[in-house]
């Protein structure tokens, strides 16, 4: 079984920034791609990044050059640097590893002046 915990969201003026984490119990965290999906209200939850077991990554077109995601393997943790914050980045960010179907309770970020 593996958990994942999110944790850094939080409220931030646009432009702002904040990182979340992504924690995960279990030995095959090395080997799985990670994904951040967010969830505003009264939409569908969106996929935002991912990253492979090899580093590689790929971003929503709406968060490319502001968002970066990154892994630490010895700390079985992935994480999402957000810049440039704006009020449509306001949601739910939920950390993901798609085989098994893992899901992390979420982390609340808003946006707001």
């Amino acid at each position: 079984q593996v958990q994942l915990t999110e944790s850094g969201g939080g409220l931030v003026q646009p432009g702002g920034s904040l990182r979340l984490s992504c924690a995960a119990s279990g030995r095959h965290f090395s080997v799985s791609t990670m994904h951040w999906y967010r969830q505003a209200p009264g939409k569908e939850r969106e996929l935002v990044a991912f990253v492979t077991s090899g580093g590689s990554t790929s971003y929503a077109n709406s968060v490319k050059g502001r968002f970066t995601i990154s892994r630490d393997n010895a700390k079985n943790t992935v994480y999402l640097q957000m810049n440039s914050l704006k009020p449509e980045d306001t949601a739910v960010y939920y950390c993901h590893i798609p085989v098994g179907g893992y899901w992390g309770q979420g982390t609340q970020v808003t946006v707001s002046s």
